[in-house]
């Protein structure tokens, strides 16, 4: 255990079936935080048990009732967050000139839209029943930086960026910190079907985008899951209390602004 501090917090993870969201259930978990881990995936839309820390439920987070069931939830178990993390995302890989409008809407939704809603609902139940509280929105350097084939994506976590300190400013008298993390090039299902799907528009093999990712980092690897989830603990813990509307890079130096 690194943050005694956090044992028995509550803490609120959206998108948790898998890649950076699983890893951070976890690392939670091993400080002895009360989870919420809520996906889309999971079968069941009501609260469920499954330790004596976790509790699992589905949600969507493109749907604003599904998200105001959830909150409706949480304050009748009395599970108030102290700490919310989004990390629901999704992405489709297409040259824009060539890209579908729908596929654009439906990462938008999404990824934008879904983060504007969590926040609305999830924060202002913070801001009614909590003093002080966390928020971190899982971003990417996609949001600084353009990237071929990814003209939805980049947009979304642009938008998300934005969200972050529009927030931050706007709940900072209400003691809740927001920040963002930017993860760069994360070795997730995700990041692996869109190298088959990227490297499909680009005439190349998954091997040979891998090659080129790894190529691009300074640290001479791709990310972790953990690396991000390590990272999502530090900006939860009292050692960020002095950090709100920030984007933290979680890149191996591929991403230095």
């Amino acid at each position: 255990m690194y943050f005694p501090n956090l044992r028995l917090k509550v803490v609120l993870v959206v998108g948790t079936a898998q890649g950076i969201g699983e890893a951070v259930v976890e690392h939670f978990l091993t400080e002895g935080a009360i989870v919420i881990a809520a996906d889309i995936a999971y079968t069941s839309k009501k609260l469920e048990k499954i330790t004596e820390t976790l509790h699992q439920i589905q949600v969507d987070v493109s749907q604003e009732d599904s998200l105001i069931a959830l909150v409706k939830q949480l304050e009748e178990y009395q599970l108030v967050p102290d700490i919310f993390v989004a990390v629901a995302g999704i992405s489709t890989m297409d040259f824009l000139i060539e890209s579908q409008t729908s596929d654009y809407d439906r990462v938008q939704a999404v990824n934008a839209r879904g983060v504007y809603l969590s926040c609305k609902y999830v924060v202002r139940l913070m801001t009614t029943f909590k003093q002080s509280g966390r928020v971190i929105l899982i971003a990417s350097q996609a949001g600084k930086n353009g990237y071929r084939g990814m003209s939805a994506y980049v947009a979304s976590k642009y938008a998300v960026l934005g969200l972050t300190k529009t927030l931050a400013i706007e709940v900072a008298s209400k003691g809740i910190l927001v920040n963002a993390v930017c993860p760069g090039i994360i070795e997730t299902p995700m990041k692996h079907r869109e190298r088959v799907e990227g490297g499909q528009l680009r005439g190349m093999s998954a091997v040979q985008v891998l090659a080129e990712d790894q190529s691009q980092v300074p640290l001479g690897r791709t990310g972790t899951p953990q690396d991000v989830a390590n990272v999502v603990l530090f900006l939860a813990s009292p050692l960020a209390s002095y950090m709100t509307g920030q984007s933290i890079n979680v890149t191996g130096g591929m991403t230095m602004h």
